[in-house]
């Protein structure tokens, strides 16, 4: 079973831009240093990632994580399955 991510409940996507744009980094920039760590990624796959369309891999989000020095908890902040 596929979990979609709901942009209201499950939002991951907006947390990752948050710490993009916190990094004072492009999407271009962030998926050139997730391939430099290894990561398959396209800018408009990630795109789709910040935008709540695209599921994200257990091994992006360890990229992300040490791509923006935060812990991986830190992506899910405000989600919840009871809002």
């Amino acid at each position: 079973m596929k979990i979609r991510q709901n942009k209201d409940k499950y939002n991951i996507g907006s947390n990752i831009r948050k710490f993009r744009m916190e990094n004072h980094m492009t999407q271009e920039q962030t998926v050139a240093k997730m391939q430099v760590l290894g990561i398959e990624i396209s800018r408009s796959s990630f795109a789709q990632l910040e935008c709540g369309l695209y599921n994200i891999k257990v091994q992006e989000l360890l990229a992300l994580s040490e791509i923006f020095n935060v812990p991986i908890a830190n992506f899910f902040d405000g989600m919840s399955l009871h809002q």
